[in-house]
């Protein structure tokens, strides 16, 4: 899995994202400084924005790609410091999970 936070990403940037979004927001994304982006397995990233959504107030979006590898990527939107918990989140429940200390 790869990680990677932009600080005050440009407008050029998030336009990128918006058009490869998956689907129209069901949640309005408004009011974020940073985006954090993870790929992985699509099992992964679906754990991935639910650690997400669950350890900071942030937004998880689809953003669809054309990866020969079936590599899957997520958005995570919102405040610098609530985009970085949820990285930091992400990473702490993976290695638990590879570590088998939770089932």
């Amino acid at each position: 899995m790869e990680y990677r936070i932009i600080k005050s990403p440009s407008s050029g940037t998030v336009d990128i994202l918006f058009r490869r979004k998956g689907s129209a927001s069901t949640i309005p994304i408004e009011n974020y400084d940073a985006i954090g982006l993870v790929q992985g397995r699509l099992i992964d990233m679906v754990f991935a924005a639910d650690i997400a959504e669950k350890a900071a107030g942030v937004v998880v979006e689809d953003i669809k790609g054309h990866c020969p590898q079936n590599l899957i990527m997520i958005a995570i939107f919102g405040d610098t410091s609530s985009v970085e918990a949820a990285i930091q989140e992400i990473q702490y429940k993976f290695k638990e999970a590879k570590t088998g200390e939770i089932l």
